[in-house]
């Protein structure tokens, strides 16, 4: 049996960003709080669903917030060389 492919994300920066626990994530998602580690740790996979929601949360673009690509720090990405 096949492991599903890795979606990367950046929720824990957005929450950092922002000084959003995992449990006031969840609890505005209306999911479990560990549902948020095992996403933010690439253990699960969110359904689609599950995604735009977490995108909508933060209002960014779901492309922003996941990816199938690691991807590249903010530094390196926003100014074009890595720190």
């Amino acid at each position: 049996m096949e492991k599903e492919p890795t979606i990367y994300n950046r929720i824990p920066t957005l929450r950092a960003e922002r000084d959003i626990s995992r449990m006031e994530l969840a609890q505005a998602l209306g999911i479990n709080y560990q549902t948020i580690g095992y996403i933010e740790r690439g253990d699960y996979n969110p359904g689609l669903e599950l995604a735009f929601r977490i995108s909508e949360y933060f209002g960014l673009p779901i492309e922003a917030v996941f990816s199938r690509a690691p991807f590249k720090p903010l530094s390196e990405e926003r100014y074009g060389q890595r720190m």
